[in-house]
C-alpha cells in the first residue's frame, strides 16, 4: 500500500474541508441516484408489457446511471473522508473501467434517444415502423461502443491512473505529453464520445424544435387561439431542452479540464478544477431519472398510479387493525366530512366516504354505507349537444384525462 501510495498518487491534492464537501455531495447524489433510477426502473417492470421501443433507452439509462452509483459512490465517499485514496492499484484500475463504462453508455445512450426522437417526429413514416427489437440491437450497440473505449486503456491504448485531485480514479490525463498511444486514446475519446455525441444531440432536437414550430403554424391557421400548442409539442420542447441542459451542465466542465490537461501544460491545471467537474459528471446520475419522471406523462401516470395502489394496500391493513377507531371517525365526520367532486359545471357530488377513512367499509357497524358505491358521471360535448355518462364506462385514457 505504501508503494502503491508513492507511485500512484492516492493522497489527495485538495484541502482536507473539500475533500469533506466532496464526500457529502457524493453521499447525496447517490442516494438521490439510488431513489431516482430505482423508482424508474420500478415503473418501467410495472409497464413492461406496455413499454414503447423509445422508452427502452430510458430503462437503458437508468441502467447505467445505476451502474456508476453504486461502483463509484462506495469507493469515493470514504476516500473523500480519509483524504486519500484508500484503495489497491487494481481497485483503482475497477474504478476508472466502471466510470468511462457507465459513463460513456450514459452519454451514447443519450445520443441515440435523440435520434430516435427525431426519426419519430420529423420523419413520422419511417418512425412509425421503429420496432422493439430495432431498440434492442441500438441498445446492445450503445455497450458495445462505450465497451471499446472502457477496454483500450487496458489492452495498452490510453492509460487509467488516479485523478489530478487524489481520491479517485479516472483516465489518466498526463499520459498524453509522454505517450502518443496514450495521445490518440485522447484524440478519439474527445472526438467520439464528446464532440460527436454533444452535435448529434443538438442537431436531433434542433430538427425537432423546427418541425413543431412548422406544425404548429400550420394548426394555429385551423384553430382557436386557445389550443395553438397541443401538449405534444409542450411535452417535446420541455424534454428537448431538459436534454441539452443536462448534457452540457453534466459533462462540458469534465471535457474541458480533461482536454486541458491533455492538450496543455497539465501542471498548470489546479487540482480543484478536476473534482468540480467530477461532482458536475456524476450530477448526472441523478438529473436524468428526474428528466423523465417530470416531462414522461405515461411514466408519471404510472407512478401515480402505483403509489395510488400502495396507499390503498396500507390502508387497508391499517383499517382492519383499528376498526374500533374507524367506526368512531365515521360517526363523528360521516355527516359533514364526506369527500364531495366539484366539476366545472358547478355539481356537487358526493362519494358518501369519510375522508378520514378512506377504506371501504364491510364491518356490520357500517351496513348504512356498505351498498353504496361512489357513481361519477362526466358530460361529454359533442358539436352543439352534449350527453352525460358514467366515468366508470369511460375508456382508460378518457378517464385520466377527465380525472
Amino acid at each position: 500500500m505504501g508503494n502503491a501510495s508513492e507511485t500512484f498518487l492516492i493522497i489527495s491534492r485538495i484541502s482536507k474541508n473539500n475533500d469533506l464537501l466532496m464526500g457529502t455531495l457524493y453521499i447525496v447524489f447517490g442516494v438521490l441516484s439510488i431513489l431516482g433510477n430505482g423508482i424508474l426502473l420500478f415503473v418501467a417492470y410495472r409497464k413492461k408489457s406496455s413499454l414503447k421501443p423509445a422508452e427502452f433507452f430510458v430503462v437503458n439509462l437508468a441502467i447505467s446511471d445505476l451502474g456508476m452509483t453504486i461502483t463509484l459512490f462506495p469507493l469515493a465517499i470514504p476516500s473523500a473522508y480519509a483524504h486519500m485514496w484508500l484503495f489497491e492499484k487494481l481497485t483503482c484500475t475497477v474504478y476508472a473501467f466502471c466510470g468511462v463504462l457507465f459513463g460513456l453508455c450514459s452519454l451514447s445512450n443519450l445520443t441515440v434517444l435523440s435520434c430516435v426522437c427525431w426519426l419519430k417526429v420529423c420523419w413520422p413514416n419511417y418512425g412509425n415502423k421503429f420496432s422493439s427489437c430495432h431498440a434492442c440491437i441500438l441498445v446492445v450497440g450503445v455497450w458495445c461502443y462505450a465497451t471499446v473505449f472502457a477496454v483500450g486503456p487496458l489492452s495498452g491504448w490510453g492509460e487509467y491512473g488516479a485523478e489530478p485531485y487524489g481520491t479517485a480514479c479516472c483516465i489518466d490525463w498526463y499520459a498524453p505529453s509522454q505517450n502518443s498511444a496514450a495521445m490518440s486514446y485522447i484524440v478519439c475519446l474527445f472526438i467520439f464520445c464528446y464532440i460527436v455525441p454533444c452535435t448529434v444531440i443538438f442537431l436531433s432536437y434542433i430538427f425537432i424544435l423546427l418541425t413543431v414550430r412548422g406544425s404548429r403554424q400550420a394548426v394555429q391557421q385551423h384553430v382557436s387561439p386557445q389550443n395553438k400548442i397541443t401538449n405534444a409539442h409542450t411535452l417535446i420542447v420541455k424534454l428537448s431542452v431538459a436534454v441539452c441542459i443536462g448534457f452540457l451542465t453534466a459533462w462540458s466542465p469534465y471535457a474541458i479540464v480533461a482536454m486541458w490537461a491533455a492538450f496543455g501544460n497539465p501542471a498548470t491545471v489546479p487540482p480543484m478544477a478536476f473534482a468540480v467537474a467530477a461532482i458536475f459528471a456524476k450530477s448526472s446520475t441523478l438529473y436524468n431519472p428526474v428528466v423523465y419522471l417530470v416531462f414522461k406523462p405515461n411514466f408519471r401516470k404510472s407512478l401515480c398510479r402505483d403509489v395510488a395502489s400502495c396507499r390503498r394496500s396500507l390502508c387497508g391493513c391499517l383499517c382492519r387493525q383499528s376498526s374500533p377507531q374507524k367506526e368512531t371517525c365515521m360517526q363523528s365526520h360521516h355527516k359533514g366530512d364526506c369527500d364531495a367532486t366539484r366539476f366545472s359545471n358547478g355539481i356537487s357530488e358526493n362519494h358518501r366516504t369519510c375522508k378520514h377513512c378512506p377504506c371501504p367499509e364491510t364491518d356490520a357497524g357500517a351496513g348504512n354505507y356498505r351498498d353504496y358505491s361512489p357513481h361519477q358521471t362526466a358530460r361529454i360535448l359533442k358539436g352543439s349537444q352534449h350527453s352525460e355518462i358514467a366515468v366508470s364506462q369511460m375508456s382508460s385514457e378518457a378517464q385520466s384525462d377527465f380525472l
